[in-house]
């Protein structure tokens, strides 16, 4: 009995472990897969947090990267847009407006002698400038026109033209003459200088002193100066005659002085007569403009000590020996105030040639062939705007943009001096 008894226990122990057994396997094909899967998904979870992270690391490097691109493409079209950019603006500009000559011929004063009738005074004008940019370039730059703000007073002369010659030089304690229709005395020699009395003409003073262009007159009490020019030594009321001539250069020793370098602001040394015969029978003169004024350049030589051959040579040079049409239509013969715009409708309309060559001598004086300050004409003093040397080359620098232009004037010079 106690044997089966403990038969039936070993059975039921060896059913329960067989049962445990099966209730292990069973739930252990149960767990594993989702062991699995869950492993499976933690190591898709790490590598998308790893991905994730590597984005998110990328991504500032990225966008730092696009940032730094952008702003150099923005510089860059900011760069190109400030190229392109066309820009234009207006300069007005102060400057003096240049008096006008007229010469009168005087068959009772001394052949070639030159008497100051009317002080000349310049005026004023403003110059309209247009400048044109690209960016922060200038690229071109052209005067478009002028208005006159002061008129300029015409200057008179006196040319003597009588049969005979006079080379009489005025001397301290001379009685001399006034020639201007009305002269001021001033307490200094300087045009600024307060005014002491006015004298007409014909008036008689004596001389006390001479510097530079100015005189130290005696009038009644008055004691002063005026410009040297406004006088003469000659008595308007006697009539006598003077027959002493007046010497010049031979033509090898005006040759001699010519050169390419050769200072302009001095005179040539030429004689009213030796003027006049380089232009006698010249063929290429068809209308005889520059025959019928060789004295103009003589008298601008005389008086504004500019090198009267140069002188003519660029009025040959600019006006085809008169034949443009600016020269014939306007008596111009050197283009001035032409603008490239529109040369002919801006260049200046003379009364006659004489003003034209008169005008622009003073021009070359008081702005190419003097630093500013020197003492030049009138008592003036030269403003040097466009100084670089008072040689041809120097001219050219400012004067014209053809690079060949002092060429052709020189070329024009020597033909000029060999027809002496």
């Amino acid at each position: 009995m106690r044997k089966q008894t403990k038969e039936k226990k070993r059975n039921r122990v060896v059913i329960l472990a067989v049962f445990c057994i099966i209730v292990g396997i069973y739930f252990s094909s149960m767990l594993i897969p989702k062991i699995s899967y869950a492993m499976d998904l933690e190591t898709q979870n790490d590598s998308k947090i790893d991905e994730q992270l590597n984005q998110e690391l990328e991504e500032p490097l990225n966008s730092t990267m696009e940032l730094e691109k952008k702003e150099l493409d923005i510089r860059q079209i900011i760069a190109n847009n400030s190229q392109s950019i066309r820009k234009e603006e207006i300069i007005t500009k102060e400057k003096d407006l240049e008096y006008t000559t007229k010469y009168i011929e005087n068959p009772e004063i001394p052949k070639g002698m030159m008497q100051v009738m009317q002080e000349g005074i310049d005026g004023k004008q403003e110059i309209y400038t247009k400048k044109i940019y690209e960016g922060e370039k200038l690229i071109s730059k052209e005067e478009i026109g002028s208005k006159v703000t002061k008129s300029s007073v015409n200057k008179m002369i006196a040319i003597g033209t009588a049969p005979y010659r006079s080379s009489y030089q005025v001397k301290v304690g001379d009685n001399i003459y006034v020639t201007s229709s009305l002269l001021a005395v001033r307490i200094e020699a300087n045009d600024k200088a307060n005014k002491l009395i006015s004298l007409n003409r014909d008036t008689q003073v004596k001389l006390l002193g001479k510097k530079d262009d100015w005189y130290q007159v005696q009038y009644q009490s008055y004691i002063g100066w005026a410009k040297a020019e406004c006088f003469t030594y000659l008595d308007p009321n006697s009539n006598k005659e003077e027959t002493s001539g007046t010497s010049q250069y031979t033509k090898q020793q005006l040759l001699n002085k010519l050169n390419f370098n050769m200072a302009l602001n001095k005179p040539s040394g030429l004689s009213l007569e030796q003027f006049k015969k380089i232009f006698e029978n010249e063929p290429k003169d068809t209308k005889n403009v520059f025959k019928n004024n060789a004295q103009y350049f003589y008298y601008a030589e005389k008086q504004y000590n500019v090198n009267g051959v140069f002188l003519a040579a660029v009025a040959i040079h600019e006006s085809g020996w008169g034949g443009s049409s600016i020269a014939s239509n306007k008596n111009n013969l050197f283009g001035y105030g032409a603008y490239d715009r529109n040369p002919y409708e801006s260049s200046y309309q003379f009364n006659d040639y004489s003003e034209g060559i008169d005008l622009v001598a003073r021009v070359f004086v008081k702005y190419y062939l003097n630093p500013a300050g020197t003492k030049i004409y009138d008592g003036n003093r030269a403003a040097g705007t466009y100084y670089n040397g008072s040689t041809l080359t120097g001219v050219n620098v400012r004067y014209a943009s053809d690079k060949n232009w002092a060429n052709g004037v020189y070329t024009w010079m020597k033909y000029l001096y060999k027809k002496l």
